[in-house]
């Protein structure tokens, strides 16, 4: 089909596209992540966000608590609780929440860094798998695929990172402490992993249709990986597993399409 058909279709979602897909992608992705080459694919993302975060605390421990410490100094109401804590004999205030606030800018780099080694490395091992197991037949018609996977994940790295230092002040507003972590983190999974997920299949035309006609589904996908994240013992297994619900999301999407034009 050619690419101005395609792009004609791209604005008329079927019914069936709806979070039943989402749902079907998720079980699909449980059982995936259950074949013993997946579970072997778990250490690698899990070995580097560990030892980029050892790295990031041994060489910014210092130095950042350091300036927390400086500006904490000038935080007025901080100050006072705290001041009113200690004479009550309780704990100082500021003695718990300088490291927890340095965590909080820490951890989440190297999780990044985690997803980032996901979707340049292990996507291609995932889609692979998947190629032979579940999608036998499907086409690749991506061009650099490699180049453009690799240039997303660095930039929304990037943006993620900014873009989670620079509103970490608004978590003093509830429920902001909450609502900002899943929205940069489904951030993160939707925008990263939806280009990878695809990219070696799907020609840029057909991306293009996918992404506007599965907008909301990826959203969700995002989101939901986004909530659990919060939970420390997802961490291990998210990297690879967001991998897998969004491969099987997006290569069932782009079969479908396919379906699609040769029925047209």
């Amino acid at each position: 089909m050619a690419n101005s058909d395609l792009m004609a279709r791209g604005g008329n979602p079927r019914s069936r596209d709806g979070l039943a897909a989402v749902g079907v992608a998720f079980r699909r992705a449980l059982v995936s992540q259950c074949h013993p080459k997946m579970i072997l694919a778990l250490f690698l993302p899990f070995v580097i966000a560990l030892l980029g975060a050892i790295a990031l605390l041994w060489v910014f421990w210092t130095p950042l608590t350091a300036w927390l410490n400086g500006e904490a100094a000038g935080w007025t109401a901080l100050n006072d609780v705290d001041q009113w804590m200690v004479t009550l004999g309780l704990f100082s205030l500021k003695l718990y929440l300088i490291p927890f606030l340095a965590l909080c800018i820490l951890l989440p780099l190297s999780g990044i860094l985690g997803l980032v080694i996901a979707a340049i490395f292990v996507m291609p091992i995932v889609l692979n798998h998947l190629d032979h197991r579940n999608y036998k037949g499907l086409a690749r018609r991506g061009e650099y695929a490699g180049t453009v996977g690799t240039w997303n994940a660095v930039w929304v790295g990037l943006l993620f990172m900014a873009g989670w230092l620079l509103t970490m002040p608004l978590w003093l507003i509830p429920p902001l402490a909450i609502v900002l972590p899943v929205f940069w983190w489904a951030f993160a999974f939707t925008r990263m992993l939806r280009v990878d997920a695809i990219v070696e299949h799907a020609s840029a035309a057909e991306r293009k249709i996918l992404w506007r006609r599965h907008n909301r589904q990826l959203w969700a996908i995002g989101a939901c990986l986004a909530v659990a994240n919060l939970l420390p013992p997802a961490w291990l297994i998210l990297p690879v597993f967001s991998a897998l619900v969004f491969a099987h999301f997006g290569l069932e999407a782009l079969r479908q399409l396919r379906q699609e034009a040769s029925v047209s």
